[in-house]
């Protein structure tokens, strides 16, 4: 099986073929703080630079300790990952079994780690004409036929779609009756924390829960992310990865991260606002719909003569980039993303669309 590695965040790329500089691609294809890194970060790795002469410390104690006081939780609920998306290849080889249930549309890397295991995959197709929404009986009737575990990405992405708590755990609770792990993806839970089912999942042995310090915290280039279970599974999984996976400088800018509530407030402060005026703004073109998000992007769909894909190559033309999602399984050609920005940058995209869809429009 062939899976398309078209993810986000190809600026330099593009940049190298538009023949500009990076930071004069405005990229709306990959979800990351539109505020960068916290000035703490910035801070923490200069004076972290001297410690580059020594191995990362392989226990990540610093960041397990920043992480449970953030959390709430016991330092052995985390084992740290350079980038969820390791943790998701290492899932297959720990978890028993050979079938797994995916929630779609969802993360391709799902099916491709489990692919690489020799699992066997099936999709639980969720429809944009409900809203995303999951039937909870159709669930537990799938399960029913003999799943060992199900992906389940909260908020949805590319949908930006939240499941209430109570629905995660009812689901939980229909995982463990059919003898099913749930793999439960948080990885743009930040923006909506009082949603997480990290203390429900920290409690028993039937989950996991994968988290990312890219998006929220504006590092995808230092690589970080953790998982948080119970500290049966966080121990198998810190015994899975070699010595030394997580660099020094990563390490640092995780704990740094976690110190500045004034950085944490006006992100999510911002994100708010600015989701709102693009939804305000995307609402008067009626050839887009746009979906709810509770997160930091929005997915939007064409009901035009024109496809994501089209549209994507002539914003690329204005030095704009957006992430086509028909390579999401359940989705249509119609179907775009694009991350929360600044307001410049968000009127700025606004304007290119409204020149675009006005032209096509005739």
């Amino acid at each position: 099986m062939s899976y398309p590695y078209d993810h986000g965040g190809n600026v330099f790329t593009v940049a190298r073929q538009l023949g500009v500089l990076p930071e004069e691609i405005a990229d709306f294809s990959a979800s990351i703080n539109p505020l960068g890194m916290s000035p703490l970060v910035k801070a923490a790795l200069t004076s972290a630079l001297d410690n580059l002469i020594h191995y990362p410390d392989s226990g990540h104690r610093d960041l397990k300790l920043a992480l449970a006081r953030h959390h709430g939780l016991l330092p052995d609920n985390f084992v740290i990952a350079n980038g969820s998306t390791e943790l998701i290849y290492h899932l297959p080889a720990m978890l028993p079994g050979k079938r797994a249930l995916i929630v779609a549309p969802s993360f391709s890397e799902y099916a491709r780690s489990l692919d690489q295991q020799r699992w066997e995959t099936r999709y639980f197709a969720l429809s944009s004409e409900k809203g995303f929404d999951l039937d909870l009986d159709a669930l537990e009737r799938t399960l029913a036929e003999g799943f060992d575990a199900l992906y389940l990405c909260n908020p949805g992405n590319p949908s930006g779609h939240l499941y209430p708590l109570d629905v995660i755990e009812r689901i939980y609770s229909i995982c463990t009756a059919s003898g099913t792990f749930l793999v439960l993806d948080e990885a743009f839970m930040d923006f909506c924390e009082e949603a997480s089912a990290k203390q429900l999942i920290a409690r028993g042995e039937n989950g996991i829960v994968l988290r990312s310090m890219t998006k929220f915290f504006g590092i995808p280039g230092l690589r970080l992310g953790y998982a948080i279970a119970c500290d049966t599974l966080t121990g198998r999984m810190d015994a899975m990865g070699g010595p030394w996976c997580v660099n020094t400088l990563a390490l640092t800018a995780g704990v740094a991260a976690l110190q500045d509530s004034v950085h944490i407030r006006q992100t999510s402060e911002l994100i708010q606002q600015e989701r709102n005026y693009l939804l305000e703004q995307i609402f008067r073109f009626p050839m887009l719909k746009t979906y709810p998000s509770s997160v930091n992007y929005l997915l939007v769909e064409i009901t035009s003569n024109i496809t994501a894909a089209e549209l994507k190559e002539r914003l690329v033309r204005q030095q704009i980039l957006i992430r086509d999602c028909a390579t999401f399984m359940g989705l249509t050609p119609g179907f775009f993303r694009i991350a929360v920005r600044t307001r410049e940058e968000n009127s700025r995209l606004v304007g290119c669309l409204k020149k675009i869809l006005d032209f096509v429009q005739g």
